[in-house]
């Protein structure tokens, strides 16, 4: 499945952090989650039914009604994606991505020897 899963909207990726906060819920409570400008309900409605479309959501009939949960989860997402991010945009190269955002000063060098800490624990 995993090799299967596409990419998601913006749109898409919003609630899918919602469910992921979540673990599940109804379309009401996804949109009580939102901060700022909401979508309308049927919106809502329709980019879940994408996102079960996608299969990165499933469901539990109650009547007429779903509650609907996350499939893919959010550590999969996240690895899936950066692991395409890098390779499409950094050569496959993790530290053409690393040095891309010290040049573009998005880290700081006391972030870097944190990383490298975590780097030489894990080894």
């Amino acid at each position: 499945m995993k090799s299967e899963l596409q990419k998601l909207t913006n749109k898409e990726e919003e609630v899918m952090k919602v469910l992921w906060k979540l673990k599940k819920g109804f379309v009401k409570d996804i949109l009580k989650e939102y901060s700022g400008s909401k979508p309308h309900y049927n919106t809502l409605s329709t980019i879940v039914r994408h996102l079960e479309d996608k299969k990165y959501v499933g469901y539990e009939a109650f009547g007429n009604t779903h509650r609907y949960f996350p499939l893919v989860s959010r550590e999969d997402y996240r690895k899936r994606f950066v692991n395409k991010t890098v390779a499409d945009f950094y050569d496959n190269s993790y530290k053409n991505m690393v040095s891309f955002f010290a040049k573009e000063q998005k880290i700081t060098a006391e972030e870097l020897r944190e990383i490298i800490d975590l780097i030489e624990k894990n080894k």
